[in-house]
């Protein structure tokens, strides 16, 4: 900010006004330097941290919690109050007290390709980490060239800065040389057993029932369930068919990016990529077929049709569909006390639509959408519930080594009543 130069006589009316010209300069300039600095560290955009928000049941601002972050891809909170993010790169980040650590944890794995879909994917500890101390890393798998990639899960003990003893407990059968749809997120149940997504790779969906979603000898397309530590339940749904591979719970999947356990059901919950539209919201039921590619709401990418079909007997009706696609990516089933109207409710990221889409829940379906921050923070990566019971967006960033944040909901004070003690906690319109 530039002061206009002055050449008239200076009076006291003066002596008593420039200084406060010059100290309201230097706050402007000192406040205009932090928005450019939080913009460089953000990748171009600065969170505005004084907007009210005004939603159909809650006030809020959203405030920064950590910027400097290459395409951070996913959060979990250790026992002990840190805050973990996985880098897309190939990096896993340690918060703690509010900063990024500057050096990133050791002894993680080599990623197939840093850019696109096929670095490190979901971070998540153990049910028992603060007696166990060990961690689940989902990643793209390079083989022994490099040429093909698959999603892959390995564990690990966090010993200070380092995962020790890190060991390989899932290889999805899904390797391509593509760089698309690995999936990869991953949630422990209430029965600890430990679920992982893998994509389709982006296999051609006019292949309609031959396509490998669609078939149990491969992995593309799944959703898995395992022992926590890889070993298969006995009762997982396909163990003694033939042919089958008995680590499969869900088939007839795209791309889940999304993943939740709703702490007041145990339900689980995904959201799953559409082609151009189709993104769903379905809850996990075990051994469905979703339907993929013999069902859709979407279309080609470039127009054509898919299929005709959106139901069909013995295969799973999706809760809710986003047409256009928002890109899901990111899920939580929201139980806090910070934001009480939308207990029970489902909050998912959008990428391409650049917006968190609150789904009303109730009697096991949907009820409606509100569409949250449409344009205000760009792609919404990772959504979750912190300990406090404040919503966390992870931010990717907009190009190829740009920074991004991970911010929180902060709620406001309103003229909203909040709803009636024991009310409502199933999902609200």
């Amino acid at each position: 900010m530039l002061l206009e130069a002055r050449t008239t006589r200076v009076t006291r009316d003066d002596c008593m006004t420039r200084p406060l010209l010059v100290a309201l300069a230097l706050l402007a300039c000192g406040l205009a330097g932090a928005k450019a600095a939080e913009a460089q560290a953000t990748g171009g955009f600065a969170v505005d941290t004084t907007a009210v928000h005004e939603t159909a049941r809650h006030h809020f601002r959203v405030a920064t919690v950590v910027a400097g972050l290459d395409h951070p891809w996913s959060m979990a909170w250790l026992p002990t109050g840190e805050l973990l993010v996985t880098e897309r790169p190939g990096r896993l980040r340690v918060v703690r007290d509010g900063r990024l650590e500057a050096t990133p944890v050791s002894g993680v794995p080599t990623v197939y390709r840093e850019a696109g879909q096929g670095g490190f994917m979901d971070i998540l500890p153990h049910p028992g980490f603060g007696q166990n101390r060990l961690l689940y890393l989902s990643y793209g798998k390079p083989n022994s060239d490099g040429t093909q990639g698959t999603t892959t899960v390995v564990r690990g003990r966090l010993e200070g800065n380092a995962l020790v003893d890190l060991e390989e407990i899932f290889e999805a059968d899904a390797w391509g040389s593509n760089n698309n749809h690995f999936s990869g997120r991953m949630v422990f149940d209430a029965d600890g057993y430990l679920f992982i997504s893998v994509g389709d790779r982006q296999v051609d969906p006019d292949l309609g029932f031959a396509h490998p979603a669609q078939d149990l000898s491969t992995h593309l397309g799944k959703i898995v369930r395992l022992h926590d530590d890889g070993r298969v339940p006995v009762d997982n749904p396909f163990v003694d068919r033939p042919g089958a591979h008995p680590e499969i719970w869900t088939y007839g999947n795209r791309n889940p990016q999304g993943f939740a356990v709703d702490p007041g059901t145990g339900a689980l919950w995904i959201t799953d990529h559409g082609p151009r539209g189709g993104d769903e919201l379905n809850r996990v039921i075990r051994g469905g077929n979703y339907g993929w590619p013999v069902l859709t709401y979407g279309i080609h990418y470039d127009g054509r049709v898919i299929t005709g079909e959106t139901e069909r007997v013995g295969m799973v009706t999706p809760h809710y569909v986003w047409v256009p696609s928002i890109g899901t990516s990111g899920l939580t089933l929201y139980r806090g006390d910070s934001f009480p109207w939308w207990r029970g409710n489902a909050l998912a990221g959008g990428m391409v639509g650049e917006q968190l889409a609150r789904i009303a829940l109730g009697d096991g379906r949907a009820l409606g959408e509100e569409k949250l921050l449409v344009g205000v923070l760009g792609r919404i990566r990772d959504v979750r519930t912190g300990p406090d019971g404040l919503v966390y967006l992870a931010l990717e960033g907009l190009g190829r080594g740009a920074l991004s944040p991970i911010v929180r909901l902060e709620p406001m004070e309103s003229d909203i009543e909040p709803p009636p003690t024991g009310r409502f906690q199933g999902g609200t319109p």
